[in-house]
């Protein structure tokens, strides 16, 4: 009989926590941490179940805040970590803290030094303040007020950025099919990582089995950070090519892994090594990422770097800075296809599913750089879309400069068919 590891251990004693929790909202709260730790940080479930005050926090977040994973992961890793630097279980600090004034003062003193050596082991602003806030979350909730005597810093210390178009086909030419999806949704979808791992086939079926590019998906509430709100974003060409291959792909079976039937419900990307049809995880998708980062050149590890400042969710920062760029849609409009709440949410909703799409196409976002005259075929595409007629518009134009002689045919196509899509923009946007 294959025995058991600690961590297996850990999650059946946990999920016999569950079977025997006394109220819905105890169980709720240990299926919270059991999801929270399980692919990240697996030691952090004993912890939790050890210790009341933990599973009392864990309970707090999915009650009253946004129920977010990596927020219980968060907080939970900055106590655990405090817990082991001050050789105190939570609970052991919480009753203590509650029974004696002395000791509640001297345990903030030691919030303040655990701070001092988090900061020198170097770590970034943002990771130290995090650590804290679970520390305080655990106090507060538990009944102990903290109030430190400073602000924490949460300047950025170690800076990432988008990587470039040249960078990012390096990455897809490191990758295989799977791979070439993964980094394509979320360069040309801006989806967040959590999102990405939990989208379904049927968030492009329609679109993608009617070849409607670029292909509208919608994204609910629940499975966004958060989950404030629903947005729409699409997938341009590239992103629906390799969509297409990896999905028929896996209805003939991939490697080991038996033919899919592909249903509404299934992954839209899915885990590589089990049998068991199942999503990827956002974890996986971290690790494959950089991995691709490595094979591509474009980071080294060898030089044992603290942070990168190319990170998986860069390529997402990849559809905002190239959308940017290309200087085709409001700002607001960008947000609003990466989920951030804007101001004008209602308003950009309003516009409608065909108008999003035809600014989104717009763009002309892509990846892999595209030749001239494909891009004046794609621009033509688009202004149909718009209802204008680009063999009209190119017609007024050389009938408006009969004398001229142009140097760059090809180029002069696609500034006049540029400026009149932009014009229609222009005019759409202000009714």
């Amino acid at each position: 009989m294959q025995k058991l590891s600690n961590e297996d251990t850990a999650y059946f004693e946990l999920q016999s926590m569950i079977s025997h929790a006394s109220t819905p909202r105890e169980r709720a709260a240990i299926q919270f941490a059991i999801e929270a730790f399980k692919g990240k940080m697996p030691s952090l479930i004993p912890f939790a179940f050890e210790n009341q005050s933990v599973l009392k926090l864990a309970s707090y977040l999915l009650k009253h805040t946004t129920g977010s994973k990596a927020t219980l992961y968060q907080y939970v890793f900055g106590v655990h970590r405090f817990s082991v630097w001050i050789g105190k279980s939570p609970d052991d600090i919480i009753r203590e803290s509650l029974l004696d004034r002395k000791a509640l003062e001297q345990y903030l003193a030691a919030v303040e030094d655990f701070i001092g050596d988090l900061q020198a082991e170097d770590l970034a602003p943002g990771t130290i303040a995090n650590h804290v806030k679970g520390v305080k979350a655990l106090y507060r909730i538990n009944g102990v007020e903290v109030v430190l005597p400073y602000r924490l810093p949460r300047r950025t210390k170690y800076a990432d950025r988008a990587p470039t178009p040249e960078e990012l086909s390096k990455v897809l030419d490191a990758a295989d099919l799977r791979e070439k999806v993964i980094v394509s949704l979320m360069a040309l979808g801006g989806f967040r990582i959590g999102t990405l791992s939990k989208l379904q086939y049927r968030h492009i079926k329609k679109d993608l089995e009617s070849n409607t590019i670029p292909i509208h998906v919608h994204v609910e509430a629940e499975i966004t950070k958060g989950k404030y709100h629903e947005y729409d974003t699409f997938l341009g060409s590239e992103a629906v090519e390799y969509l297409k291959a990896y999905i028929e792909l896996r209805r003939k079976g991939i490697g080991r892994l038996s033919p899919e039937q592909i249903t509404e419900e299934s992954p839209l990307v899915r885990d590589a090594y089990s049998n068991k049809v199942k999503p990827i995880t956002p974890e996986n998708i971290h690790h494959i990422v950089s991995n691709l980062y490595a094979k591509a050149g474009l980071i080294d590890r060898s030089r044992c770097e603290t942070r990168y400042s190319l990170r998986a969710h860069s390529i997402r920062k990849y559809f905002r800075t190239q959308l940017g760029a290309l200087n085709t849609m409001p700002i607001d409009y960008i947000d609003y296809m990466m989920g951030h709440t804007v101001s004008t949410y209602n308003d950009i909703r309003m516009k409608g599913i065909e108008f999003l799409r035809n600014l989104y196409a717009s763009s002309g976002l892509s990846i892999r750089p595209k030749t001239k005259l494909s891009k004046i075929d794609q621009l033509k595409i688009i202004i149909e879309a718009w209802g204008l007629n680009p063999n009209d518009i190119l017609s007024k134009d050389a009938l408006s400069m009969p004398h001229i002689t142009v140097v760059d045919p090809e180029q002069e196509k696609i500034q006049v068919l540029s400026q009149a899509l932009k014009q229609a923009i222009i005019k759409e946007l202000q009714t």
